[in-house]
């Protein structure tokens, strides 16, 4: 047979490929096995993540400390003294007790309910207020004074209109409940002995800051000097207030500084002339 006619030696049904597409599928494969490599640690968009894929994170701390919440009384106009840092939102009170007489004497205006011609009214509450050693706190909130609380204490202002304005300025920075507020104002009144030449003097009555003082001790044991503080009015010449200063829990205690040095600005005459009631 000749070699024209001669079959080929290679095994019938197997197909042989190029050279030049071996090398190609080869370096596909390799390409697919880099790539899936590079992706199998990352799960596909969607698929569950359990605990064995991601580790656990600690919580995130800072070390800024937290803000302290608003004491409760904490100022927030008039005065711009800082509150200080303790369990009370002030540091004393001042118990400010009003020479009436004063008040209608100087006053264009008086409030007939206080001034009219028969009162004779003496020492009246004119409020209680929160202090700092320097400064003190004023409308610290919107709270309102109810009708119902005013009317469990009656008299205990010479004027209507002083239960609102005390309250809302002063009482809304004592931390206390209106009806608090206005019963400890009560007490701490009560509890101040005026001496009897101050009680209803028919006659005006000059005295010095000294011997004021002395006798409201004399008569109020539990007060020292420290805690008395006197205002003026007529550039000194006639009294117009007494202030006696308390702890936040109404014990009696020596006032500031500053509430000693205004009072001897105010009351820097020799003497001074207490006014007769009327």
């Amino acid at each position: 047979m000749s070699s024209s006619h001669r079959k080929s030696s290679a095994p019938m049904g197997r197909i042989v490929l190029p050279t030049w597409a071996i090398v190609l599928l080869l370096i596909g494969y390799f390409l697919y096995q880099y790539w899936s490599a590079g992706n199998a640690s990352e799960p596909p968009p969607g698929a569950n993540i359990t605990p064995t894929q991601v580790a656990a994170q600690p919580p995130v701390t800072s070390s800024a400390p937290r803000p302290s919440s608003p004491t409760p009384g904490a100022p927030r106009s008039a005065s711009a003294t800082p509150a200080p840092s303790s369990a009370s939102p002030f540091d004393f009170y001042l118990l400010a007790l009003s020479w009436s007489p004063d008040y209608c004497a100087t006053n264009d205006n008086p409030d007939p309910q206080q001034c009219s011609i028969g009162k004779k009214l003496g020492f009246v509450l004119h409020g209680l207020w929160p202090q700092y050693e320097r400064g003190y706190p004023s409308d610290c909130s919107n709270v309102r004074l109810p009708a119902s609380v005013k009317a469990k204490f009656p008299g205990l202002y010479p004027s209507q209109t002083l239960y609102d304005h005390e309250w809302e300025k002063h009482g809304t920075c004592s931390g206390l409940t209106p009806e608090e507020y206005l019963g400890l104002s009560k007490q701490l009144k009560d509890g101040v002995a005026i001496p009897a030449p101050y009680r209803a003097p028919e006659q005006p009555v000059r005295v010095t800051t000294a011997q004021f003082k002395k006798e409201f001790v004399a008569a109020n044991p539990g007060l020292t000097e420290q805690a008395l503080a006197l205002n003026c009015s007529g550039a000194g010449r006639f009294l117009q207030e007494v202030y006696v200063c308390f702890t936040p829990a109404g014990k009696p205690t020596a006032c500031s500084r500053e509430v000693h040095a205004d009072a001897a600005k105010s009351c820097q005459q020799a003497d001074f002339l207490v006014r007769n009631v009327r």
